[in-house]
């Protein structure tokens, strides 16, 4: 009888172990902050007028946000039409 008594306790004292050595997980990031990251994430590379390679001296701010261009002929044309350019911009897609 002692030891059945003494097999159960040695069987729960290892199940104890066992469940304390378990690898401890982080809680999941909100999506909402998931969401902020990858938007700061996005970066423009590519003239929104022309499609060169900005210039990162050459931009205006639009709607809160800096755009780049490649020269200033591109600078001035978007100025003068920005909608026109805008679905071209990564910064401004949701």
């Amino acid at each position: 009888m002692n030891s059945k008594k003494a097999l159960t306790l040695l069987i729960a004292i290892c199940l104890l172990v066992i469940a304390g050595c378990q690898k401890k997980t982080e809680p999941a990031a909100p999506a909402a902050e998931a969401n902020a990251a990858v938007s700061a994430a996005v970066e423009q590379t590519m003239c929104p007028v022309m499609g060169g390679v900005i210039n990162k001296d050459l931009f205006v701010e639009y709607q809160g946000k800096k755009v780049y261009f490649c020269c200033g002929q591109c600078k001035g044309d978007f100025e003068k039409d920005p909608e026109k350019y805008i679905a071209k911009l990564p910064q401004f897609k949701n």
